[in-house]
């Protein structure tokens, strides 16, 4: 571990946004609540953070965003209705989704774009490092990409995001980073030095096809980039200027992602995390897939 590094115990989730890709079903709920397959987007990137060995998660939210602190509230009236019904197995899932982990949450007034949402953690998280984990992205498997990440930061002092190789001509739908290697035990070849970020450029102006994948372990200095942050289009304080300044002033790396990663916060990417998230599951995994192979398409 890096000299006087600080370990990783805190996680900040961004959960404030209107959702908009996904009206009607979010006029009146949170997009992070909709259920892929049995669970809410937002709760497997929770279990995300559990298994990365967070110990904190602040959960930024904003106007109509009560189901989402609802959903990991205690539920005792719940707990014992199933129970009396001698639903046992359920009562002790509801009780776990609030034993998980200790969560916080602050209101990020207005939807002022990433940058903004983070910068309203800053009092939470303190003069510690944390992640940062978007919550319409699922990364499921048995190596975490967030606990990667930590080992990055704890083994070097600087912070590190997670980037996966996309089509070159989507660059244009991600953030993509200008990066050159920087390969050291284990990582190797997928630890980069990140030279420069930009955001959304045209395939032609693209410099590499890296794409950031929702997944960020950051010092605590960024919230200083963020102070320092002018607003962009739309009035919006993005967390890529930030990072900019962040990789000119102190440094940071990325890791090349292995592993599958859902965007859910798109309406195709949605569907995808839940047909084959569902054909992983134990109890009907099978029985749906016999249902699609058995389709007229």
């Amino acid at each position: 571990m890096a000299a006087k590094v600080k370990r990783v115990r805190k996680a900040v989730l961004p959960a404030a946004g209107l959702g908009t890709r996904f009206l009607p079903a979010t006029k009146a709920q949170p997009k992070e609540m909709l259920p892929v397959v049995d669970k809410p987007l937002i709760q497997y990137v929770v279990e995300e953070c559990v298994a990365s060995g967070i110990e904190n998660i602040i959960i930024v939210t904003g106007k109509g965003k009560n189901a989402i602190e609802d959903h990991f509230d205690s539920a005792p009236e719940l707990e014992r209705f199933l129970e009396q019904r001698g639903k046992v197995k359920q009562a002790e899932m509801v009780r776990q989704i609030s034993n998980m982990v200790h969560f916080s949450y602050t209101r990020q007034k207005e939807p002022l774009g990433l940058g903004h949402a983070v910068l309203a953690a800053r009092e939470l998280v303190g003069d510690e490092p944390f992640a940062v984990l978007l919550g319409d992205v699922i990364m499921p498997g048995p190596h975490p990409a967030t606990r990667q990440l930590i080992d990055i930061y704890e083994e070097t002092g600087l912070g590190a995001i997670t980037v996966e190789e996309v089509p070159r001509e989507k660059t244009s739908l991600y953030g993509i980073v200008d990066a050159e290697p920087a390969p050291r035990p284990p990582w190797g070849k997928r630890l980069l030095r990140i030279r420069n970020l930009v955001e959304k450029p045209k395939p032609e102006e693209a410099p590499s096809n890296l794409g950031i994948t929702g997944r960020y372990v950051l010092p605590p200095r960024v919230f200083d980039y963020l102070e320092r942050t002018q607003p962009g289009s739309g009035g919006e304080i993005q967390l890529t200027d930030a990072l900019r300044m962040l990789v000119q002033e102190h440094g940071l790396l990325a890791h090349i992602y292995e592993g599958r990663s859902y965007d859910a916060g798109d309406k195709l990417g949605f569907l995808k995390a839940t047909v084959e998230m569902a054909l992983e599951n134990p109890d009907f995994g099978e029985t749906f897939r016999a249902y699609l192979q058995s389709l007229k398409l």
